[in-house]
């Protein structure tokens, strides 16, 4: 305003103009007057409105009335005089219709209206009038239920804008805290798939058909429709959760308005929320936060009956207090009775007070997660309401939940400073068990998997992709490969428990790769569980008993046999092991199944999992003049329970010994890191094993050939050959009882029975085929026979040399009987002249006569292959002799 204007007139003072007055600028916000008349008789509305109510505008609003001749004019070219035509209350309906038409689908078009609206609004209420269609709005409101539409919520920048909140504060304001609800419902009555499925709906009636009371919410799905809902839940999942939880309920009792009488309360689960954190990278900042993380069960408590809502008894009066709503942290009690005005005490009201199912666990880091040298963490996991129960010790979950803490005043005690304990209060949970890892399988690695397997030597590229690090020692490789795959368990009737995991032992002489086969395992299989038996107690091993801190009664924790259901238990240094330690898993090796009774428990875990051992021999090195049970310091009983026996013998043999210290040189310069690949390439053929040109299978693909094969492959035995089975049990059966070496039981029928569906499996048939019985049957003799004595070990493989040939290469078969000669050789002329020759010759005829016992007359081929060359032989066709430089 201008220094020179005129004075203001004064209240009741009115201007003589009648005409439309126009206020400074910066006032444009305010009302007209209702009546014209008022301004021209004089009625003073200014002083009514202040009797009526506080005077929003200062002392001095009657400035703003003064006369200001300059600005109280019109600019004629922006004034539209002209007259308009009247149109009627159809068409002007119709044409409302239309412009709404329009702009809804410009607002779908471009992604700015809510999704949903197409289908909410119907041409009926479109055509409503205004005036009728408030009318119903406000009827609506009167009777509590809150509409849907576009008038009764607020818009996005209103939620967004936190007007210097935090979140948890601003989300437990009423009007947020309305928006919020009502946006959550819109997203569960309208939210559509791909299809034009509505998934909610469908959801919400599958959980009320099994009476449930969860329902699962996509965070993904969450953050894609409505970004500050998916943006506030995180930061304060308490407050959200609560309003998800009512919001879902309005929605599922409009659809069902009785099943109230069923569920009383509606929880939204989180599911598939992005970010997963490892249990020892939990800090502060995650405190009151929403956080997905996983573990293995460890322990569980029962199941408590936790107070919700609480009522007291004043013992003096009889007067109910509360209703008082029990919260995570502490007790609440009442401070004095309204009635009688005294302290107390105070009793519960049983009947009115309400109640809710409580659990506890304690999850811990997988194995195989933990870096070398660290303990695992453990953490506690509160379950409440319908998620107690949903996981017992041994399983490997994943847990969504609030990160919270508690006091914990013995923590205050043994540290000398405040410290508050965490616990998570558990939102979702899934477990990850094999159905998931196959799940995490694309298409695209399933077309890749069935490809391979059509492959003719698919069986003997994956024996070659196993430990590729490690040279020679195919017997093991094979079966390694035989116990990733795994039988079939069967469980007739629900009666009769058969395992189909198969249980290896490895025993022999030091330096030959026990332990790091072990360590590949650990990398490769299904859920594997490393331990030795040095480190390994019998309760470590199987499950223990201890008395809950909290609730102070007795709890499982599990062992390393139940922390490994469904995978691979590794136990290194078996011999070490006390035979009071190694007694307790009997069972868990063939009933898979640990039964505890201790401190009034009594109770049975699953241990469904395959053994690998290995053992040293007593005195460190194997003696090949003695037996098996005579080299290895183990029980019959618990040597009846390994399907497959692996003998490594460190056998001193000039030719072999130089490949193998290649191989070990070429790999240590190969995985140099200043390396390059290219360059050691030819050498690293040089060093291959078995010149077969068999390619191996890259270990990522391997662990999913595993999967699938284990999950979708089950061979049945319709087309078995029993006789044979039945014949080669007979002769191991009276072999074993002449040598005595190791006892054969009815469990190696069982045995070669799971080594035959492993290896179909492994081709991914599903039945099993003539060659998995003689593949089955070769394994189990290579077993036996290995662990005969010398002396015997050369009869018996003359014996069974029909079974031991199966797909073997002849150049295998001729250069194996060509060594042997070899060493008979060189221990004749160490024993005749005391040294080792540099050139060993042998006859022709000697080897025809020892390649005709095993079925195999033509040796040309042999002389002529790689394998031949490669082992540093010579064949001398003048003199008729198989010469070898040593």
């Amino acid at each position: 305003m201008s220094d020179d204007a005129s004075t203001p007139p004064r209240r009741g003072d009115e201007s003589p103009r009648t005409g439309l007055v126009t206020s400074s600028p910066g006032r444009d916000d305010l009302a007209p007057f209702e009546d014209e008349t008022d301004a021209l008789l004089g009625n003073d509305v200014g002083d009514q409105e202040e009797e009526d109510g506080e005077e929003l505008f200062g002392d001095r609003m009657e400035d703003d009335y003064r006369p200001i001749p300059q600005l109280d004019t019109y600019d004629q070219s922006v004034l539209d005089d002209e007259e308009q035509s009247e149109i009627g209350i159809e068409e002007r309906v119709e044409a409302e219709r239309l412009m709404r038409k329009r702009d809804r689908e410009q607002g779908v078009e471009s992604g700015q209206m809510r999704r949903g609206l197409l289908y909410d609004e119907s041409e009926e209420d479109e055509a409503e009038p205004t005036a009728a269609r408030r009318r119903r709005l406000a009827e609506r409101a009167a009777e509590r239920e809150y509409a849907d539409d576009e008038e009764m919520i607020e818009s996005i920048e209103n939620l967004e804008d936190m007007k210097g909140h935090t979140v948890r504060e601003w989300v437990t304001m009423a009007a947020p805290r309305l928006e919020i609800k009502n946006r959550f419902k819109q997203f569960l009555k309208t939210f559509c798939d791909e299809r034009g499925d509505n998934v909610y709906r469908t959801k919400i009636k599958q959980m009320c058909e099994n009476n449930k009371q969860s329902l699962i919410v996509d965070y993904n799905t969450l953050a894609n429709e409505h970004q500050v809902l998916a943006y506030f839940l995180p930061e304060a999942p308490a407050e959200m959760l609560r309003i998800f939880d009512e919001a879902a309920k309005e929605v599922v009792l409009s659809m069902f308005k009785n099943y109230e009488r069923i569920a009383p309360d509606i929880h939204v689960r989180i599911a598939e929320l992005p970010l997963i954190e490892d249990l020892r990278s939990l800090r502060q900042l995650h405190l009151n936060q929403l956080i997905r993380t996983s573990g293995v069960v460890t322990c569980s408590t029962g199941i408590l009956p936790q107070l919700s809502m609480v009522k007291y008894d004043c013992v003096k009066c009889r007067f109910i207090l509360g209703p008082f709503f029990q919260g995570q942290n502490k007790e609440l009690k009442p401070g004095a009775c309204p009635q009688c005005q005294s302290r107390g005490p105070f009793d519960i009201n049983m009947e009115e007070t309400l109640y809710q199912n409580y659990q506890k666990i304690k999850i811990q880091e997988s194995p195989s997660k933990i870096a070398a040298g660290r303990l695992p963490r453990s953490k506690d996991i509160v379950l409440l309401a319908d998620l107690v129960d949903s996981c017992k010790p041994g399983d490997e979950i994943e847990v969504t939940g609030i990160y919270r803490n508690n006091y914990d005043g013995s923590l205050n005690t043994s540290h000398g400073f405040p410290v508050f304990a965490t616990v998570i209060e558990g939102n979702y949970i899934t477990k990850q068990d094999d159905k998931m890892a196959v799940a995490s399988l694309t298409d695209e690695d399933v077309r890749e998997i069935v490809k391979l397997s059509k492959d003719e030597r698919i069986g003997d590229r994956i024996m070659a992709s196993v430990a590729p690090s490690i040279y020679g020692h195919e017997d093991i490789k094979r079966a390694i490969a035989l116990a990733l795959f795994g039988g079939v368990p069967k469980n007739p009737g629900g009666k009769h428990k058969l395992r189909g995991d198969i249980n290896i032992l490895l025993c022999g002489d030091p330096g030959t790769a026990k332990s790091q086969f072990l360590k590949y395992l650990e990398k490769t299989a299904i859920r594997p569980v490393f331990t030795t038996g040095q480190g390994a107690s019998a309760v470590g091993l199987t499950a223990y008993v201890q008395r809950h801190p909290v609730t102070k009664e007795w709890t499982l924790e599990a062992g390393a046999l139940v922390l490994a259901d469904r995978g691979v238990c590794l136990i290194d240094e078996f011999d070490k092991m006390n035979d009071a330690d190694r007694t307790s898993i009997h069972e868990a090796m063939e009933q898979q199944s640990i039964s505890i009774s201790k401190a009034g428990i009594v109770t049975s875990l699953q241990a469904r999992c395959s053994i690998i051992a290995a053992a040293n021999p007593i005195g460190g090195r194997y003696d090949s003049s003695m037996t098996f049970a005579e080299n290895v310091d183990l029980t019959e009983p618990i040597l009846s329970r390994f399907d497959i026996l692996c003998v490594v013998r460190d056998v001193v043999d000039p030719v072999q010994d130089e490949m193998l210290a290649r191989f070990v040189v070429n790999s240590h310069v190969k995985h140099h890191p200043t390396a390059d690949f290219e360059e050691n390439a030819e050498e690293d053929h040089l060093a291959v094993v078995n010149q077969t040109a068999v390619e191996p299978i890259p270990q990522d693909l391997l662990k999913k050939y595993i999967i699938y094969a284990k999950d979708k492959v089950t061979p049945n035995l319709l087309n078995m050959d029993q006789d044979k089975v039945s014949k080669m049990f007979a002769a191991l059966r009276r072999e074993s009882m002449i040598t005595g070496s190791i006892p054969i039981t009815v469990r190696h029928i069982e045995s070669m029975i799971r080594m035959a569906e492993a290896h179909a499996r492994l081709h991914l048939r599903e039945y099993v085929h003539e060659d998995d019985v003689n593949m089955a049957i070769r394994v189990m003799l290579e077993s036996f026979i290995d662990t005969q004595k010398y002396s015997v070990m050369r009869n018996m493989k003359k014996t069974f040399a029909h079974y031991l040939s199966f797909k073997r290469d002849n150049n295998e078969l001729l250069l194996f009987v060509l060594k042997q000669l070899v060493r008979d050789q060189i221990s004749y002329h160490k024993n005749r002249y005391r040294s080792e020759p540099e050139i060993i010759e042998i006859l022709e005829d000697d080897f025809q006569d020892r390649a005709r016992q095993i079925n195999i007359h033509n040796l040309a081929p042999f002389y002529e292959s790689e394998l031949f060359t490669q082992n540093r032989f010579t064949h001398d066709k003048k003199r008729k002799a198989i010469v070898q430089n040593l």
